[in-house]
């Protein structure tokens, strides 16, 4: 067996580290019951202020980056991608928290940092963009949830690549329904509320 399928299972487990919950835990609060419910690092911002929404940034990014890292040092590109899946895949759900986790956006930009840093650039400022124009984080998310796949084939990354990056924008569309729902009715919160 290539070492690099062996780090699958801990990149999973590693996606599924609290951020937010320990963040939220030092600043007397729970992201899980607080605001939208969900946690990452929008609701950080909107529960407990720019520092704890800051840190759980940090540390969602860092777990999809270190993932992709490793799977990359041990099995080349594509098992790095795969390895960065499985991190989005434990913070979108947490054996450890009967599967109940974030919607993955910022692990999934951790990943993409280090397989697609050019891409990824080019839709940070894009999802800077929409956020400042909408007021809402989650438009902006989706689209880069679409555009990492997009990014990783014009690239000419390997199909292996393209797949493992389309399954983990699927995965943080999937955990956007509600916020779809909500954007279409034009009552999407915003990040200031």
């Amino acid at each position: 067996m290539d070492l690099a399928w062996l780090a699958v299972v801990p990149a999973y487990l590693l996606g599924t580290f609290p951020t937010a919950i320990l963040v939220g835990r030092r600043e007397g609060r729970d992201p899980t019951i607080e605001g939208s419910g969900n946690p990452g690092a929008s609701n950080a911002l909107r529960t407990m202020g720019r520092r704890a929404a800051a840190l759980v940034l940090v540390g969602d990014v860092g777990k999809g980056a270190v993932a992709a890292a490793a799977g990359w040092a041990l099995g080349g590109r594509t098992a790095g991608a795969v390895c960065g899946l499985a991190a989005v895949l434990g913070h979108v759900a947490p054996a450890t928290r009967r599967f109940r986790g974030g919607k993955g956006v910022a692990t999934l930009v951790g990943a993409a940092v280090v397989l697609l840093p050019v891409p990824m650039l080019g839709l940070a400022a894009v999802w800077g963009i929409v956020a400042k124009i909408t007021g809402t984080a989650s438009l902006g998310s989706l689209v880069v949830a679409g555009g990492l796949p997009l990014g990783a084939a014009v690239t000419g990354r390997p199909a292996g690549e393209v797949v493992a990056f389309a399954a983990a924008g699927l995965l943080v569309v999937a955990r956007h329904r509600g916020n779809i729902d909500r954007l279409r009715r034009g009552e999407e919160r915003s990040l200031s509320e």
